[in-house]
């Protein structure tokens, strides 16, 4: 990977999120904001995909279990030229491609639906699964929630991908370490995601969600490694200014002066850490 290249694609897909929910005047940015560089490193570095053949069989699947981060997601492949990037203005509007969960039957690259929280890793189990039983291609990974892995059938699914030795899929925990309402450790404590990954049978590594070579490296090892998992510490809100601070980030009022400013900071942090790498 190019360190450079894949912070400017991050950097773009940040700002066309923040652009995006501006657009819709609210939406869900602390989240779609905490994985913007997990986006970047899968669809720029990591993925075999195709956006010319967005059906090809074969193709590495991305499953979006925290499916109100689809803003995140939409920008992306916008980004990647799955679609034109002016239907990102349409989002949650009447007649929208771009509706606020993911909708595999409506928008261009979504390899699966998803919404109902802590669904998600046993829809790319399956499909994991069903890959396996096909002789096809291409792997699984699944983003979800720190927050929906208090669901009890995310971990059903775990012992089903471990028990299966599914070496095809890769679970990606977006560890912002905040929920709907509250930081996670006050709702239901979390414990050591890691370990226990690791006493379900799968192989877990950890990474700093923000920095992207980290990411690479992980989800790199995670892939070769057979089923397994990367935990991805991230931040709620990170990279857009107005939403890093504010205690209640999940879902905000998001005006245009709001978002403009956000996309200048972007670009200042973006020059900024271009300055630290030379």
């Amino acid at each position: 990977m190019d360190r450079k290249t894949t912070m400017k694609a991050a950097a773009d897909i940040r700002k066309l999120c923040i652009a995006e929910l501006a657009a819709a005047g609210y939406g869900h940015i602390g989240g779609s904001m905490s994985i913007c560089d997990i986006l970047a490193v899968l669809y720029t570095d990591i993925l075999d995909i195709d956006p010319k053949d967005p059906h090809d069989p074969d193709r590495d699947y991305v499953v979006l279990s925290k499916g109100h981060c689809g803003p995140a997601l939409y920008a992306t492949l916008a980004y990647k030229g799955y679609f034109d990037k002016e239907m990102l203005k349409t989002l949650n509007q009447g007649g929208t491609s771009l509706p606020s969960h993911c909708d595999r039957l409506k928008t261009p690259g979504i390899d699966i639906s998803t919404g109902s929280l802590g669904q998600g890793l046993s829809l790319g189990s399956g499909v994991a699964m069903g890959k396996k039983l096909q002789g096809r291609g291409g792997k699984v990974f699944v983003i979800v929630g720190d927050g929906e892995l208090q669901e009890g059938q995310n971990w059903e699914a775990v012992q089903f991908i471990a028990h299966r030795s599914l070496d095809n899929i890769v679970v990606i925990v977006d560890n912002n370490k905040r929920q709907l309402d509250d930081y996670t450790e006050n709702i239901c404590r979390t414990f050591d995601y890691k370990s226990k990954f690791e006493a379900f049978g799968l192989h877990a590594f950890e990474a700093d969600g923000h920095d992207v070579c980290d990411i690479y490296d992980k989800l790199t090892a995670a892939a070769k490694s057979g089923p397994a998992a990367v935990i991805m510490n991230t931040e709620k809100g990170h990279g857009c200014s107005f939403a890093e601070i504010p205690g209640f980030n999940h879902y905000m009022v998001i005006s245009q002066e709001m978002a403009d400013e956000a996309i200048r900071e972007v670009d200042r942090r973006l020059e900024a850490s271009y300055g630290q790498i030379d």
